[in-house]
C-alpha cells in the first residue's frame, strides 16, 4: 500500500455529500460497530476516510475482511503523511472532497443517526456544526474525573464567558463546510486542537455555527489519543483568541486563511 488513497467498497455513481473522517490507530476491536452504524443509521451519501500511520494497523485488516459489515459504505484508506492524530486528520481534510467534511471517532458507534441532522444545519447555512454533550439531549459519561472537570470547565467558559455559539466547543466530533476546509488556514500541530482553532476562526470570521445533542461514553476498547495536559498549551492559545474575538472586537481581517490575505466578505464580517 502506498501514500495514496485506496478505495473498497464504491458506492455507485452517487457522489458523496459527506466526507467523513476518522483517525484511526490500532482501531480493530472498534472500527466494525461504527461502520456497521454508519451504514446502517445515515441516509445521506457518505465517503468514509481511514486515516492510518502504519501498514501494521490492526484496523486495516478488520475492515477488509469484513465487507459485509459496511456494504454500501464507500470506504477509503488514506496513508498519513505526519503520524499522530494531528496528522491523520489532517491526511483526510486533505484527501476530502466532499461539500461537507467531519471528523469522526473510530469508536463512536452510537451517534451515526445525528449525521443527517448535522447534514441539515449546513444545508441551512452553518459553517461548523458541534456534536454537543453539553445541551439537552447529549450526554458524557465515564471519564476520568480531571479530563471531565476539564472539558467541563473550558466548556463552561468558553460559551458563557467567550461568547462562543455552542455549549461543547472542545469536541473534536465536528461537521465543516468545504468553504471552511478550503478557506481558514490551521496553524494547530497537536493532537485534535484543530477543531477548536476552526471553531473560534469561523467565530471570528461571523459565519454561523449550529449544533446538535450527542452522546459520548468512555471509549471500552483501546488507549484514547487524548491527551489532556501534553496538549493544554496548544488549547489555551485557541482560549485566548476566542476571547481576544469577544473582548478585544477582533475582526474577521485578522483570520489568517490558506490564501494569506485578508478575508473581504461584507456579508459575513462582523
Amino acid at each position: 500500500m502506498n501514500d495514496s488513497a485506496e478505495q473498497r467498497e464504491p458506492r455507485g455513481t452517487t457522489p458523496p455529500r459527506v466526507d467523513l473522517v476518522i483517525p484511526v490507530y490500532n482501531e480493530g476491536a472498534n472500527i466494525l460497530a461504527t461502520l456497521g452504524a454508519l451504514a446502517r443509521d445515515v441516509r445521506t451519501p457518505l465517503r468514509v476516510l481511514i486515516c492510518y500511520d502504519r501498514d501494521d494497523d490492526d484496523t486495516l485488516p478488520a475492515v477488509r475482511d469484513h465487507p459485509e459489515v459496511h456494504a454500501g459504505l464507500d470506504v477509503v484508506f488514506v496513508r498519513n503523511r505526519v503520524r499522530g492524530a494531528h496528522g491523520a486528520v489532517m491526511a483526510g481534510f486533505a484527501a476530502s472532497t466532499a461539500p461537507i467534511v467531519v471528523a469522526y471517532p473510530a469508536d463512536d458507534d452510537f451517534n451515526a443517526g445525528i449525521l443527517d441532522a448535522m447534514t441539515a444545519l449546513i444545508d441551512d447555512g452553518c459553517d461548523v456544526v458541534c456534536a454537543s454533550r453539553f445541551m439537552p439531549g447529549g450526554t458524557m459519561q465515564g471519564a476520568p474525573m480531571l479530563k471531565a472537570t476539564l472539558v467541563r470547565s473550558a466548556a463552561f467558559l468558553l460559551n458563557r464567558v467567550a461568547a462562543l455559539p455552542t455549549k461543547d466547543p472542545t469536541s473534536g466530533f465536528r461537521m465543516f463546510s468545504r468553504r471552511v476546509i478550503d478557506g481558514i488556514e490551521i496553524e494547530s500541530d497537536q493532537g485534535f486542537c484543530y477543531s477548536i482553532e476552526m471553531l473560534v476562526k469561523t467565530h471570528r470570521l461571523g459565519w454561523r455555527i449550529g449544533e446538535v445533542p450527542a452522546l459520548w461514553y468512555e471509549r471500552q476498547h483501546g488507549a484514547s489519543r487524548f491527551r489532556v495536559m501534553k496538549w493544554l498549551p496548544a488549547y489555551l492559545r485557541w482560549f485566548r483568541y476566542a476571547f481576544a474575538t469577544t473582548f478585544l472586537r477582533r475582526r474577521a481581517d485578522t483570520v489568517t486563511l490558506k490564501s494569506g490575505q485578508p478575508l473581504v466578505d461584507a456579508a459575513h464580517a462582523r
